[in-house]
Parts: C-alpha cells; structure tokens; sequence
C-alpha cells in the first residue's frame, strides 16, 4: 500500500463536502439517505441496516423521520428575515410544522443565536420533543422590533426508519477493525462532513488493496449517538467477538494538531497503534485520556461493551470555536488537512496489518550475521547504521511474546521500517511467525 500523501485526493475529498454540505441531514429522513447515496458513487453499493420508528435499542427509541420542505420567518413588514432556503441551520432540527402570527415576545421562546458569536448561526435540534424552532445570528436578532411576526415551517414527522450504512472490506483473518463516522448534521463541514468523506476515501483505498488483508475493515457511516446505540443494540456481541480496534472518525477536517483520546481500557491495540504512527506521522500530535463525552466513542467504550474504540481527531467536538454553528464551514476544511488526515488514518491500518508476533530461532546469543551476510566481515566500526541496529534490536526483543508494535514503542522506530526489517529476518531463518499482534503491550 501507498503512504505518498495526494493532494488531488485531499481536493476529491473536499469537493464532495461541498455537494453533502446543503443536504438537510438529520437522525432519519431523505437528508441521510441522499447523504448516502452520494457517498456510494467513492465507496460503491453500502449495506444499509434499518431501524423502524418505535424500535427500542438499548435504552433508546427510534424517532420518526423528518421531511422539511420550507421554513421562513417574516417581520411585521412582511420581509422574510430567515429562510431554510438560505441556510438549513436556520430551522431547529426535528421541528415540527407550524404557520401562525405571534408577537416578538412569544416568537423568541423559540429563538436561538450565540452572544459570543454574534455573526453565526447556531445549530439546535429537537429530536425527542415534539416542538419547533429557528436559530439566526445574535446581530439580526439584535435588530427584532415589537410587532406580529408571521412563522412557517412546512415539515412533518412520520414513521420510517432510521437508515447505517456499512461496507465489510475482508481480511483473511478473524479480527475486525472498525471505522465508524455519521451523517446526521446539515451544513457543517468539519464536525460532520470530514469524517464521511475520509471513510469514504479509505473505503476505496482499502477495495483498492495490492496484499491481501489479514484483518476484515468494517466501515459505518451512521447518525451520531441514536445510530451507534442501535448499530451496537444489533451487532454489539459481534464486535465484541471480533474487533481487534476501532475509532470513530471525525472533526479530521481543519489544520490543527492531531488529537487521539484513548479508549476507556487505554491499552489496546487501537491506542498502541494510533501512539506509534502519531508519533512518527510528522504532523504535530498529542494524546489524552478517556472522558465519557465527546462522540460515538463514549458508545462503543460503555461499560457493557467496553470496545477498543479510540477517537483519532483535529479538533475534539464542541472544543473549537466553530462547533456547531455555521462558522463551521467549507473555508474551514482544507484540501490539505482532509489529505493529511487521510495519510495518518492509512497508516494506522498499515501498522495494524503489520503488527505480527515473532520469535528469534538462535535462542542462544546472537545469531552469527556476517555468515548470513547481514552484517560487514571487517569489525570495528563506529557505527553500524540504522538497518542492522534494527536487526540487533528485534534479534533480542522478539521472544514470542511482544509484538512488533511494543517493539516500535521500546525503540522509537516506525512499525513499518522494523516490519520490513523483521521480513529480512524471516527470510534468512533469524525469527519465524508466531501469530498476529495480539494487542497487549510487550
């Protein structure tokens, strides 16, 4: 597999936020299955798993869909101060129908703007209260005078379903890495879009594999929250049977530092792995521990579960100032950091497929590498260079029981540069197989 970073694709990637980004996304409804369907034209045909409205999951209902066709609000001189068509953020999500007169007073019951961010629009949801309402800028809202004001929305909620897509990339072996990110938010491009369009370019790339896989990559695009909590309610035992990581794809969108938020265990396969490549991605990075809040890794690592599910991210949800609110848009999301985000995720799978177990086959001492010619006939260098410093590295470290990625955290090497290394071992009879890296540190 490739690790040459593409700008063409990072401009791909960016291109198809800008189509997903005017779909009026939500938990259920044509938002999602539009949203989908354009993702299949990168990803091809998706498994879509439904959920009916009423159905109970965990502790959780399935709502109904939403179906908004026009909403807009008029002053009392009958100019239209806020329309769906302008902005979908304009109507909180799940509202339902409504066309009625009401002054000022009662009209701001249902208002929503941010002080702090005067010149944005928030983004507000009611999906498990039967209400309505609109969100506008604080700087218009400032402007309201006394008066009757005209509201319409014309939507509905009526029974559907409730729509994952999933694609299963198989590997020959038992083990299952999952990649879960949502699409369930309109019109903002890094808390929601980036994260799709990554998986989407993965998913390709994946299909696209030269060597075959030894993990199977189980890839869903659901709506955050209600959607993990159902997928989990259906499937939760069997990636409790097979998974050997996970993380949840989002905010990966913007040119901050990378950000990985280790799963609730904190030692698995999937921290291991993100630690390693972050540190040497060439991109800053940092890592923190597991809180239950944030996205759908608060889900897959509850109590009853507890998955090896980490957050692999630029910007932790709701702690950059755009969050949630129309400042997060298109200008926001670069071509190069969707491109640099899609390098550090193939790099994890890299590392993850290279993770293997070996065992050095001359127990006693090290083994005789000039005879083998891995190593100089004349003595005495200084030094003996990077490649058969590794050579002496792996030669003692692997016993059978570290894999290679506690090798690479032990020495501060890339997996990749000690995997091809111990490759060359392999074929000299120096270390032989002796399973997959089993996710516990060395």
């Amino acid at each position: 597999m490739s690790s040459v970073r593409d700008v063409t694709l990072g401009e791909q990637m960016h291109a198809l936020a800008t189509e997903l980004f005017v779909l009026p996304r939500c938990l259920a409804g044509p938002g999602v299955r539009d949203t989908l369907d354009i993702l299949e034209r990168v990803t091809g045909p998706m498994r879509r798993h439904a959920f009916a409205t009423g159905e109970r999951v965990h502790d959780w209902t399935i709502p109904r869909e939403w179906v908004i066709r026009d909403a807009w609000i008029r002053d009392p001189d009958g100019n239209v101060i806020v329309s769906f068509a302008d902005s979908n953020l304009h109507v909180v999500s799940h509202s339902v129908g409504v066309h009625e007169r009401l002054s000022l007073d009662a009209l701001q019951e249902h208002l929503f703007s941010l002080p702090e961010l005067p010149d944005a629009i928030p983004y507000r949801t009611s999906y498990y209260r039967d209400w309505w309402g609109f969100c506008m800028t604080e700087r218009r809202r400032a402007t309201l005078t006394d008066g009757e004001y005209e509201v319409m929305i014309d939507a509905e909620l009526v029974p559907g379903e409730l729509l994952i897509g999933e694609i299963v990339v198989p590997g020959s072996g038992p083990s299952e890495v999952l990649l879960s990110t949502y699409v369930c938010h309109p019109s903002m491009a890094n808390n929601e879009l980036s994260g799709p369009v990554v998986a989407s370019q993965l998913v390709r790339w994946l299909q696209a594999s030269p060597v075959p896989l030894r993990h199977s990559y189980r890839i869903v695009f659901l709506p955050e929250t209600i959607g993990s909590i159902a997928y989990l309610a259906r499937f939760g035992e069997r990636l409790r049977e097979r998974l050997a990581a996970g993380y949840v794809v989002t905010c990966v969108g913007n040119e901050h530092a990378f950000m990985y938020k280790r799963s609730r265990r904190g030692d698995t396969l999937a921290d291991r792995t993100a630690r390693v490549v972050l540190a040497h991605c060439g991109l800053d990075s940092k890592e923190i521990d597991f809180y239950p809040a944030g996205s759908d890794e608060r889900q897959y690592c509850s109590p009853g579960y507890d998955l090896p599910v980490g957050l692999l991210t630029r910007a932790t949800p709701a702690t950059f100032p755009q969050y949630h609110s129309s400042l997060d848009d298109l200008e926001l999301v670069t071509a190069q950091a969707l491109g640099e985000s899609l390098e550090v995720y193939r790099q994890i799978i890299e590392a993850l497929e290279a993770n293997e177990r070996f065992e050095v086959s001359v127990a006693h001492c090290e083994p005789y590498l000039s005879g083998r010619g891995l190593y100089p006939t004349t003595g005495a260098a200084r030094t003996v260079g990077q490649e058969r410093a590794d050579m002496m590295f792996l030669l003692n470290f692997l016993d059978g029981r570290p894999d290679l990625l506690a090798a690479a955290e032990r020495s501060g090497r890339p997996i990749g540069a000690l995997r091809a290394v111990a490759d060359k071992l392999v074929e000299h009879d120096l270390l032989r197989r002796v399973g997959p890296g089993d996710g516990e540190p060395g």
